[in-house]
């Protein structure tokens, strides 16, 4: 992870108005006898960085610890996370991925040297948890792996043989030694990475030269052909198109998808990003007009994809995402802990939408990050954990991991803004689940209005919807250890009448419902 200068959005409308205006139903189509592409489960993947607590303490607490834990990860966290369905972590970073080196993190524990994590807190790094434990977490959770390599100060070697350490079969000395520190059959790696942001933390290359130098890695990157993980080639962010053309058209065939950064700032400033808590409703819409961005440069990218690469062979993976505020005064401003608000759940779920809506690209995402950092699912403080805002949006759209996306059109939306700038007040995604239901997912970004939705599903009846609906009363309502519960889904019906469904969306809400007939 990386900062960058974004550019602040300015949407002009024809008129300006009040937030507080009523507005008219808006219609919500799904046609049900068109289905789109598969939306991968990986898209809701998640991210565990060598960053303050967001692995040691957050996550791992040793095999010695009073906090029960299984292998030395806390149980209490690795079943909140299990509940969730996380689909895919990635690790060991960001920005930490291009100072590890992978030899550090093996064997006796109380053997592996102690570095300095230069990026995140000037802290000491144990290496405590290395190849093993991360995948002895990944195991635990039934995800998969994605592992990000070091491009940045590592060498061809070394990350060859760390492909090798993990996946050979044979009988070769990394193998043996693999076997030795307790794994004799190979860890499944899905994804791999070759290096992270290499236009910022990660080496601040150009994208010719990092595509020269993937090339040449990835030559070398050898496995098993039934265990070979899926290339990824680190990309661009914000605006910046380029990685994403150039790379597409120079490692075509060579990797299996591309990466993309990009983090919601409610100012759109890294000097002065905004407050988690106590903001402005200024703040509220300038996050969610920030956050609706994602839309443009997944579609930009993704008109080049589609110029470059025809055939879909190459994903767009998002893998950073999320809201980035200034640290909680009092801690540790390398550590990037913020409070998690109703505000982020909003946020979550606008780019599930997205992504939804250009499956056949987006095939993985990594949001950031999975404990105690940034836009976290979990938050500990040592034996005492909460689920947070976000966590609840992402257990309430597991329905829609491996699902069959559907279109979606909406008319008569309302805006939410003023003096001339504005965003949609509805947000709507829909798709055929794995269970034959199809769900629908309503996003309200208005604060203060509920939004009457009358749902049409052609091609099917709709009788009722039934699903979860997370909202609040205060646009910054969060969870602490004193009142864990303050922000949490609750049970959503609604019936048709006179041959209608009419739904009301309540203001700052998410609400995810399946279709009865």
């Amino acid at each position: 992870m990386k900062a960058f200068q974004p550019k602040v959005l300015a949407l002009g409308l024809a008129a300006a108005f009040c937030a507080g205006a009523a507005f008219a139903q808006v219609n919500v189509t799904v046609d049900a006898s068109k289905p789109g592409a598969v939306i991968d489960k990986d898209v809701y993947g998640q991210f565990a960085e060598h960053l303050g607590t967001g692995i040691y303490g957050g996550l791992w607490v040793g095999p010695d610890s009073k906090i029960p834990n299984t292998k030395g990860w806390r149980n209490d966290v690795v079943g909140a996370l299990k509940d969730m369905h996380v689909p895919l972590v990635r690790w060991p970073g960001g920005c930490f991925a291009d100072e590890y080196h992978w030899r550090e993190g093996i064997g006796p524990r109380n053997k592996r040297p102690v570095k300095v994590n230069t990026n995140w807190g000037g802290v000491p790094e144990n290496n405590a948890v290395g190849t093993h434990e991360f995948f002895d977490l990944v195991e635990m959770l039934g995800a998969d792996a994605y592992v990000n390599g070091n491009l940045g100060t590592g060498t061809p070697q070394e990350a060859a043989e760390w492909i090798e350490y993990m996946t050979s079969e044979g009988k070769s000395t990394l193998a043996e030694l693999r076997a030795k520190n307790g794994h004799p059959a190979p860890f499944k790696v899905a994804y791999f990475a070759i290096g992270n942001e290499s236009w910022g933390c990660g080496g601040n290359m150009r994208p010719e030269y990092y595509a020269d130098l993937y090339r040449q890695w990835n030559t070398f990157l050898k496995a098993p052909q039934h265990l070979r993980p899926k290339m990824i080639a680190s990309g661009g962010t914000g605006d910046d198109t380029a990685w994403t053309d150039i790379l597409s058209r120079d490692l075509k065939g060579r990797t299996d998808g591309i990466s993309f950064h990009y983090y919601t700032l409610p100012t759109g400033k890294w000097e002065v990003k905004g407050a988690a808590t106590g903001f402005p409703e200024s703040e509220w819409f300038s996050t969610m007009s920030q956050t609706l961005r994602m839309e443009d440069f997944v579609r930009k990218n993704v008109a080049i994809l589609d110029k470059n690469d025809p055939e879909k062979k190459i994903g767009f993976d998002v893998d950073e995402w999320g809201t980035w505020y200034d640290v909680e005064k009092g801690t540790n401003p390398g550590f990037l802990f913020q409070r998690n608000t109703i505000r982020d759940a909003v946020v979550a779920a606008l780019n599930f939408n997205i992504f939804h809506a250009h499956a056949d690209r987006v095939r993985m995402t990594n949001i950031a990050q999975m404990v105690n950092v940034l836009q976290a699912m979990i938050i500990t403080d040592n034996e005492k954990m909460l689920l947070t805002p976000t966590y609840h949006a992402f257990k309430m759209y597991v329905p829609f991991q491996g699902a069959t996306s559907l279109p979606v059109s909406l008319s008569n939306n309302t805006t939410y803004g003023s003096n001339g700038q504005g965003v949609p007040g509805i947000s709507a995604s829909a798709a055929k689940a794995k269970d034959g239901k199809t769900y629908v997912a309503l996003v309200n970004t208005n604060p203060h209005e509920a939004t009457d939705v009358v749902l049409n599903v052609a091609g099917q009846n709709v009788g009722a919807v039934r699903g979860q609906l997370l909202t609040a009363d205060a646009m910054d309502a969060h969870n602490t250890f004193e009142h864990k519960d303050a922000v949490k889904p609750v049970p959503f019906s609604a019936t048709a009448s006179g041959g209608k469904l009419t739904i009301k969306v309540p203001a700052k809400s998410v609400l995810v419902v399946a279709v009865e007939g």
